[in-house]
Order: structure tokens, then C-alpha cells, then sequence
């Protein structure tokens, strides 16, 4: 074999010992490039081989009126329930989203706070307003909004589709701390609807939701099937019709 060779000279031998190391080089730089892009390209989901579709298209200021529960809202008071939405839900998933830390919710909902601190002291005065405009002012108006506040945070929380909720809160919330400033109703209007839309459980596009779908097949508990705690044959029977049991 080539590489088996034995060299001419000592400057072959030497050139033989000095292009060996550089081409293992070259090769350990192939690797390692090949291995970050495998690591640095994002991975499909931290729940799911497959993850389920929660794409949605943008918000329009119709939708977004209707959707948000915000009827007759102008332009303005539109892209302020957008923001403050999206601060709800964000929020909504640090506290429950925080056994995943690679998701990140946590930090993502205290950098975009942070960030877009002035858009969301508008966007709390602006519906405020909006309240007061609509209901009533003082009392009538604060008690509105904050009734509206608990309602849209009762929204955002799940529990059997917390997975999936939680994976498109995390993807929003990138989006959100990248922003520029004076845009994040532009992130929640292209946002909120697939944090919403993953707030109904939904399970791997070829896998389905394996465990959630379980059911328990019990037998009858009525008195008539039991005697002595021994249930009974006719009853057995028809348990094992439900259960499929003795089936080939």
C-alpha cells in the first residue's frame, strides 16, 4: 500500500513525518466542523421525534380584536394586547416550563421584560385605558382589567398539553428577546396563535400521543357480577370481550 512504503531519502522521510500530522489535522478539522454542525443545528424538539405543527398564520387587527377579547380596540390598543399577551404567556411558561431548562423560558420571559420594558408600560396604560374607555372610568375600568389580566393567564395554562405549550412558548420567546425595541407586538402578532393553538394537546405527527391515548379497560363493578370477590363468568366474559383478551 501506498502509505506503507518505506521513504528514498532522510528529507522524504522527513517530509513523510511532517505531511502525516497535518492531514490527521485536517481530518480531526473535518470532524470536528462536521460534529458542531450536527450540535449547532437546532434540534427538532425536546419532547417530541416529531414535533406537532403549531404554525398559525399572523394575527390580523380583526383577529386579533376577537381573539384576544378585545372588540372595538383601535390600532393602538390592538398592538398593546398583542405585547401584553405575549408577556402573559411567556410568563405563563416560566412558571411551568422550568423542568426543561434547556428551553430557556425562564431566562427568555426576564430578558424580554427587560428589553421591552417601555413597550410594555405603554401596552399596560394603553388597555387600561381601553377598559375605562369601555366600561367604565375608575373603579368600573380597573376592575375590568384586572379581571381581563387573571382571565388571560388562565388562557395560556395547560397541563396535558404542557410539552408542546412550553416548546412554542420557548421558540416565541427567542424570537422576543431579539427583537428590536418598540416590536415586540409585531413578535406576538406573528407569535401568539401557535403558543395558543399548542395550548390543546397534540402528540408526535407519526407516533400520536402515546399514554395520553391509554385506556383502562376495568371490569363491572356491579354487585351482581361479584360473589365471594370472585367475579363471575358472564362478567369475566365480557371483560375480556372489551379487553380483547383469548383474541389471536
Amino acid at each position: 500500500m501506498e502509505w506503507m512504503r518505506r521513504p528514498a531519502s532522510v528529507g522524504e522521510a522527513f517530509q513523510d513525518v511532517i505531511t502525516f500530522p497535518v492531514s490527521f489535522r485536517r481530518l480531526t478539522l473535518v470532524s470536528a466542523l462536521a460534529a458542531l454542525s450536527l450540535t449547532a443545528r437546532p434540534a427538532a424538539a425536546q419532547f417530541f421525534w416529531s414535533p406537532p405543527d403549531f404554525s398559525t398564520p399572523p394575527l390580523t387587527d380583526a383577529a386579533t380584536a376577537s381573539a384576544l377579547g378585545l372588540p372595538g380596540a383601535s390600532a393602538a390598543e390592538i398592538r398593546a394586547g398583542l405585547a401584553w399577551n405575549l408577556r402573559a404567556a411567556l410568563n405563563v411558561a416560566a412558571l411551568q416550563c422550568d423542568f426543561e431548562r434547556t428551553l430557556l423560558t425562564t431566562s427568555n420571559y426576564n430578558a424580554t421584560i427587560a428589553h421591552h420594558d417601555a413597550e410594555l408600560d405603554t401596552a399596560q396604560a394603553a388597555l387600561l385605558g381601553y377598559f375605562q374607555r369601555t366600561v367604565g372610568k375608575g373603579k368600573a375600568g380597573q376592575s375590568a382589567s384586572d379581571m381581563y389580566n387573571t382571565r388571560i393567564y388562565s388562557g395560556y395554562s395547560t397541563v396535558q398539553a404542557q410539552k408542546g405549550f412550553c416548546q412554542a412558548a420557548a421558540a416565541v420567546g427567542r424570537d422576543a428577546i431579539f427583537a428590536e425595541r418598540g416590536t415586540l407586538h409585531e413578535v406576538a402578532r406573528k407569535g401568539l396563535g401557535s403558543i395558543k393553538k399548542a395550548t390543546v394537546l397534540a402528540g408526535e405527527q407519526f407516533y400520536g400521543t402515546p399514554g395520553y391515548d391509554y385506556v383502562v379497560a376495568l371490569p363491572s363493578f356491579d354487585p351482581k357480577c361479584w360473589k365471594k370477590g370472585v367475579l363471575q363468568p358472564a362478567c369475566h366474559q365480557a371483560w375480556n370481550d372489551k379487553t380483547g383478551a383469548g383474541k389471536p
